[in-house]
């Protein structure tokens, strides 16, 4: 029998979100995932610069070495493309050609922002510009700009070279994203690149599943937050007798799917060293199931992002690479046993991703607010 709307539904408090989400996302416990699969798992990995998709597989996954993520890049399995909130993501080949047509109405939103700079430009046949200029061989921004602004001098070029980023799925090409490597952005077509068209936009409730196995239990306005996109409230009424539902501390509805682990709220959860923009600290409206309200803000600084640590499942604090030093500035003294924990994460982090580095590991001042 399917629960009456006007039954109160169960608390979740916040640990136990908490630890229903770390599951989800792979950092209750480390996974054996292969590298690929957990992409897909996660719906993408936060990719604004390019070492932390590296930082969170390594955080994420026993047994990962960078190179795996590397040869799936080279490999074109996976690609570095802006997809969700208008921010880069490294996703599988075929999320890239999904996902972007889900968030494609969000683009379009985004492109409403610099029309005035783009009058009596046809989006259709810049289009076409751009696809057949990135498509004959990769082009980096600087030089998409110059060559749309040779046809229509009299708009804005920046405002062409969003009109581009907007209108066409837009893949940053290797080897720009590989470990160790360096490289320009230089970008053609998702479908171009992959070799394969895109795929038809899924339907919201096939995204919804997989956003609630990444990411809940979760709200409407949670996932919103994650996609930004709006009016995906009917989607979820229509899977609604298919979902579990719950209430956080607040009152609000939370949705779940009902085979989706929630783990004990007692159940351990070891220190993490995430990059900055990890997803987890993005894709809820709500944040608070990992960050305290008293810390709120404190990994940002204008449009910079800062590394985060965990500790107990809640961020805890900064991190930083020195010259020869794992700095670790947290946000409250830590118990001995704490650092002690923090130390030996820090430790296997860097046998992973820097083994040829001797980094010293320190603990910094208390960052105060």
């Amino acid at each position: 029998m399917t629960k009456s709307r006007t039954t109160k539904a169960p608390l979740l408090d916040i640990r136990a979100l908490n630890r229903a989400t770390l599951e989800r996302q792979l950092l209750l416990r480390r996974s054996a995932l292969a590298p690929l699969d957990a992409v897909a798992h996660l719906l993408g990995l936060q990719a604004q610069n390019v070492r932390p998709p590296y930082y969170a597989l390594a955080a994420r996954l026993d047994g990962f070495q960078p190179q795996q993520l590397s040869a799936l890049m080279a490999g074109r399995e996976v690609a570095r493309i802006v997809t969700l909130r208008s921010t880069l993501h490294t996703h599988t080949a075929d999320d890239c050609l999904a996902l972007r047509p889900f968030v494609q109405p969000a683009r379009y939103r985004e492109l409403g922002q610099f029309r005035a700079g783009l009058t009596g430009v046809d989006l259709n046949v810049l289009a076409a510009v751009v696809r057949a200029s990135v498509e004959d061989e990769p082009r980096t921004m600087a030089q998409l700009r110059q060559a749309l602004s040779a046809r229509w001098p009299d708009a804005d070029p920046q405002a062409l070279a969003v009109a581009a980023r907007c209108t066409l799925p837009l893949v940053q090409v290797t080897p720009r994203g590989l470990w160790g490597r360096s490289g320009q952005v230089a970008l053609t077509t998702a479908e171009h690149w992959l070799g394969r068209p895109a795929a038809k936009a899924p339907e919201p409730e096939s995204v919804v599943l997989r956003y609630l196995a990444a990411f809940g239990p979760a709200s409407v306005k949670d996932m919103q937050t994650w996609a930004g996109l709006t009016r995906l409230r009917d989607a979820f009424e229509r899977l609604r007798p298919r979902l579990l539902t719950f209430q956080d501390a607040s009152g609000a509805e939370l949705f779940d799917l009902p085979g989706a682990p929630r783990p004990d709220p007692d159940t351990p959860a070891p220190p993490r060293f995430l990059a900055e923009f990890d997803n987890l600290l993005l894709s809820h409206a709500d944040r608070t199931r990992v960050v305290a309200p008293a810390y709120r803000g404190r990994h940002w600084r204008g449009n910079q992002a800062y590394r985060t640590l965990l500790v107990d499942g809640f961020l805890a604090g900064l991190w930083k690479l020195e010259a020869d030093a794992l700095v670790i500035e947290p946000f409250a003294e830590l118990p001995r046993s704490r650092r002690d924990e923090v130390a030996a994460e820090g430790e296997r982090m860097l046998r992973v991703l820097h083994p040829d580095t001797p980094y010293d590991i320190r603990f910094g001042t208390v960052v105060r607010p």
